[in-house]
C-alpha cells in the first residue's frame, strides 16, 4: 500500500468540501446525539432516504433522554423499513447507558465511545471527530474505495488489517478540522468516487495524484474477495382476515428480524391446492382463499422467495384454529403501531389499501 500526504490529499481534499458540501439536517449542529442517530441509520441507507427516517426519529425523540425510555414497541415502529432492528436495540441499551452512567451524553472519548453497545470504530470515529473535534479515524466502505483507488492498491477491502492501515494513514495527515477532512473523504466517495459505474474523475479534487486514474484502471478498484452465495429460502405467507382485522405474530427474540412482526407463514412454496387443503387440516373449511402473488427480499446472507395467499376467515370460531401466537389487529393499528419488516412491504401495501377484500 503506498502513502498519502498533506500537499496532495488533505488540502484539496478540504477545499473541495468546502465548496462543495451538501446540506443535511443532522449536518452543522455540533449536536452529538444527531451525529451518532444518522450514522447508525446511514450504515445500510443512503442519505436520500435516511433524511425522512432522521426527522421522524428526532422529533419524536428529540435527545437520548427520550431515547432510553421509548417502548420498544414504538422503537421498532420508528425504524421500520432502515432494516438491521439490533441496531435500534443497541441505540436504546447506549442511551440507557448513557443516562446511568454520562449524565445523559455522549462522552468525548474514542475509547469510551467503542465501549458502548452497537458503537464500533467507524461510528467511534465520526461522533469523535464531528461533534468534539478529536482527531480519530472514520473508515467506511466510502473512504476505503477513495483510499484504494487513489493508491491503486490490491489488498482485500474485506480484511480488517487493510481497514487499520488505511485509519493509520489518514490519522497521520488529519488536519486540525477532523470532522470535516473525516465527512470530506465519505462525500468523495458519495458523490464522485462512486461505487457503480465509472467515478467522476473529472471533478474529483484529487484527480491529478490518483494513480487508478493514472493507470486508467479505476473501476478495478477497490479489490473484494467474492461473497458466498445467499441461502435461498422458500415461504408461503398466509395473510389470515376476520372482520376487517388482519393476523400477524411475532418473530421469536432471537436469530432474523428478532422481535418484529409478521404474517404467519410456513417454510415452503405451496399451491393455491395445497394452501386450502393445509387449513382444511387445521379444521379451517370454509375460509375464501385468493393468492396475493410472489415477492422476493434479499438479506445479506439469505434470499426470502415468498408467495402470500390471503385467507378470509368466514366464521369467528375459527380464529381458535389458529396458533395462539397470532393475533388481530385492524389496519389502523397494523400500520401505526406494529413494526412489519420490509420483506413484507409488497403484501403489507395490498392490505393497507384493501385491495384484497372480496
Amino acid at each position: 500500500m503506498g502513502i498519502v500526504d498533506t500537499e496532495h490529499f488533505s488540502i484539496p481534499l478540504l477545499d473541495w468540501y468546502d465548496r462543495n458540501k451538501r446540506d443535511m439536517v443532522w449536518r452543522d449542529r455540533m449536536n452529538p446525539y444527531y451525529t451518532w442517530i444518522s450514522e447508525i441509520m446511514l450504515q445500510q441507507t443512503r442519505i436520500e432516504a435516511a433524511t425522512g427516517y432522521f426527522i421522524r426519529f428526532t422529533e419524536e425523540l428529540p435527545d437520548i433522554q427520550s431515547l432510553a425510555q421509548v417502548p420498544e414497541e414504538r422503537l421498532m415502529k420508528l425504524w421500520e423499513g432502515l432494516g438491521y432492528y439490533n441496531r435500534a436495540r443497541n441505540l436504546k441499551k447506549t442511551a440507557q447507558i448513557l443516562v446511568e452512567q454520562y449524565d445523559g451524553r455522549l462522552p468525548a472519548d474514542y475509547e469510551a465511545l467503542m465501549a458502548l453497545p452497537g458503537i464500533g470504530p467507524y461510528t467511534a470515529g465520526a461522533i469523535a471527530s464531528i461533534s468534539y473535534g478529536i482527531k480519530a479515524p472514520a473508515v467506511d466502505g466510502n473512504v476505503l474505495r477513495v483510499l484504494m483507488r487513489y493508491l491503486k492498491c490490491d489488498d482485500d477491502i474485506a480484511k480488517m488489517s487493510v481497514r487499520r492501515r488505511v485509519e493509520h494513514m489518514l490519522l497521520d495527515v488529519m488536519p486540525e478540522r477532523p470532522g470535516d477532512f473525516n465527512q470530506a473523504v465519505m462525500e468523495l466517495g458519495e458523490v464522485v468516487c462512486i461505487p457503480n459505474g465509472a467515478p467522476l474523475c473529472e471533478k474529483c479534487p484529487l484527480m491529478d495524484s490518483c494513480e487508478a486514474k493514472a493507470a486508467g484502471c479505476q473501476e478495478d478498484y477497490p479489490k473484494k474477495a467474492e461473497k458466498k452465495p445467499r441461502r435461498i429460502e422458500n415461504r408461503t405467507l398466509l395473510i389470515y382476515e376476520l372482520d376487517g382485522c388482519i393476523g400477524i405474530r411475532r418473530r421469536p427474540q432471537s436469530g432474523l428480524l428478532a422481535g418484529l412482526y409478521e404474517f404467519p407463514a410456513v417454510s415452503e412454496k405451496l399451491t393455491i391446492k395445497e394452501v386450502r387443503e393445509l387449513l382444511e387440516k387445521q379444521g379451517i373449511v370454509n375460509a375464501r382463499v385468493s393468492s396475493m402473488g410472489a415477492a422476493k427480499h434479499i438479506f445479506s446472507h439469505v434470499e426470502w422467495h415468498m408467495k402470500g395467499f390471503y385467507v378470509k376467515l368466514e366464521r369467528a370460531f375459527e380464529r381458535q384454529k389458529l396458533p395462539p401466537s397470532v393475533i388481530f389487529v385492524s389496519r389502523d393499528e397494523l400500520s401505526q403501531n406494529y413494526a412489519l419488516p420490509t420483506a413484507f412491504r409488497y403484501y403489507l401495501k395490498q392490505i393497507i389499501e384493501g385491495k384484497n377484500e372480496k
